[in-house]
């Protein structure tokens, strides 16, 4: 028989159907198949424990002494003893919380962290929005809808990854709900404009506190550093008993779309559209202010003004400007200054952050990590303007991610990069583009700073080609290897058979030290469920746990 979960909300009764047709009646789909032994998946409330009772003709001794362990959320994925498994985690979706601080569709999330377990996934990972917890006011905490999901996650023995989301869902790539700052927050913001940061233009990003700010008591008598560390805090002062065991990664958010850059790049309102050069973010008062100190600090008053005349706008390319052209003032003696003052701010504002984190976290077991963007795009061009305009100071003759990678080393924390799946060739040829070369770069500077990398996929996808990049990227052929990857997202697309036989022979992979082995249909050594595909589905009877 096969058992299928349906995209929905509350399970009833197990009911029989016949003469599914296609396999896009499987669409929106976790698909089962049952393995010898016979087995009988059991579905109960978010809370409760799903049990697979198992029907043997003959029960080994070992088997009735590990009786317990065949609670499903109990199965063990057996990983290669192979020392170079890169464990895979899956994102979970944005809105897994809802705005009144609840898990969202409870009974679903359920079923689809019983799936990921079957395919072998290790865990999964979570934003923990700082607009939802501490939505009702300073100090006011709610957790109670991560809670429940930290629950879950333990008894389907899967592990956490959670992120410290301190900046607004909505406006960037892949975001698919809105999740403001704080009311609190935004009415500080609306009385001080300046408290978010500023283009050329004076367009204000509502998407992240201005790290011009930092250390000034702007909201509500706290600094933001405070704010970010009193939320730390609370949250481990919450889970303290399921760190280093359910939750295994702290990923601290260091700016927009919880990257440690600037918002050069912003998709809100068709501001910027790939691949334009983005630019630069320091016109609120307090980054003028810092500005104009070091420019002081260094004679050249006139320095201070503001950021470069001739940077050009967001849609831009570098030949089009006078700053990032070949030949440009990004190489000029003013040049170097601004940008070694641009993105030393960003590093400052890194280590602030990062140290106060080390501070709550160290002794609990739990891995700390931060997230740098894949920004790829003009890379092989001498000036990278893209990335300069978002704080990261790589040229053809400056190395902008060793910094960054020392300091992560200095705080123990893992760097976490992004776009692991692209390919220079899948990209325009216009825009100078170079996924891999960056990959390689960065990796590099992990290995030399000795830190560890971990992965994500940039973009949502699901074919073949993309896992295969991963699967190269995450070899230490050229470099760091992977310590974890971190699969982006989970969704109804996956649980389409292709994508999620895809997936299950990704892991495997992966699991395997990165070796591009095909996972077969009936393989079920990872667990007494796994991962099977219907083919002749016109000729079978399914058994169909219906959500309604």
């Amino acid at each position: 028989m096969t058992l299928a979960v349906h995209s929905s909300t509350s399970f009833i009764n197990i009911t029989e159907t016949k003469g599914i047709k296609t396999p896009d009646d499987f669409l929106g789909m976790a698909l089962f198949v049952q393995t010898k032994p016979t087995c009988r998946l059991v579905a109960k409330s978010s809370m409760q424990e799903a049990h697979l009772s198992h029907e043997r003709n003959m029960v080994p001794m070992e088997g009735r002494k590990n009786e317990k362990r065949e609670k499903l959320h109990e199965l063990t994925t057996t990983h290669s003893n192979n020392s170079t498994a890169v464990p895979v985690f899956v994102m979970l979706p944005l809105d897994t919380v809802t705005m009144g601080g609840k898990l969202n569709k409870p009974r679903l999330m359920n079923a689809s962290l019983m799936a990921l377990r079957s395919a072998g996934v290790e865990g999964v990972m979570v934003d923990a929005w700082w607009g939802l917890v501490e939505k009702d006011g300073p100090f006011k905490y709610n957790w109670e809808g991560y809670a429940e999901l930290v629950k879950m996650c333990k008894e389907h023995g899967l592990k956490l990854q959670v992120v410290m989301s301190f900046h607004q869902c909505g406006g960037n790539v892949g975001d698919s709900c809105s999740i403001p700052l704080p009311p609190w927050v935004l009415e500080d913001i609306g009385k001080n404009p300046d408290l978010v940061y500023t283009d050329r233009s004076g367009r204000r990003n509502p998407e992240y506190i201005s790290l011009g700010c930092d250390m000034l008591p702007v909201l509500k008598g706290r600094t933001p550093i405070q704010v970010y560390t009193d939320y730390m805090r609370s949250f481990r002062q919450r889970f303290n008993d399921y760190l280093g065991d359910v939750i295994v990664e702290i990923q601290v958010g260091l700016g927009p779309c919880g990257e440690l850059r600037y918002p050069s790049y912003p998709e809100s309102n068709g501001t910027w559209r790939f691949p334009g050069i983005g630019e630069f973010q320091n016109y609120d008062k307090y980054m003028r202010a810092s500005l104009a100190a070091s420019a002081k600090a260094a004679g050249k008053d006139d320095w201070g003004q503001g950021g470069p005349h001739d940077s050009g706008n967001y849609n831009q390319f570098p030949e089009d400007t006078g700053f990032f052209q070949n030949d440009g003032t990004w190489n000029s003696e003013y040049g170097k200054f601004f940008l070694e003052w641009y993105s030393g701010k960003l590093l400052e504002h890194g280590d602030r952050i990062l140290g106060a984190a080390e501070s709550i976290y160290q002794g609990t077991g739990a891995k700390l990590s931060g997230k740098v963007a894949g920004i790829h795009w003009h890379y092989n061009t001498r000036s990278h303007a893209a990335e300069l305009t978002a704080g990261y100071y790589n040229t053809r003759e400056t190395n902008g991610y060793l910094p960054i990678a020392r300091m992560f080393g200095k705080h123990r924390v893992v760097f976490n990069f992004t776009c692991m799946e692209m390919r220079d060739g899948e990209q325009p040829q216009s825009a100078n583009c170079s996924p891999e070369g960056l990959v390689r770069q960065v990796k590099k500077a992990t290995r030399t700073s000795e830190v560890e990398l971990a992965g994500e996929n940039a973009l949502e996808r699901y074919d073949g080609g993309a896992y295969s990049q991963v699967l190269a990227t995450s070899r230490s052929d050229s470099g760091n290897a992977l310590s974890a990857f971190t699969f982006l997202r989970m969704n109804k697309r996956l649980f389409e058979p292709e994508n999620w036989q895809n997936l299950g022979q990704f892991v495997k992979s992966m699991s395997e030290g990165g070796r591009n082995a095909r996972r077969p249909e009936c393989d079920s050594s990872r667990a007494d469920l796994y991962v099977g595909f219907i083919k002749k589905t016109h000729s079978m009877k399914v058994k169909e746990i219906a959500l309604v």
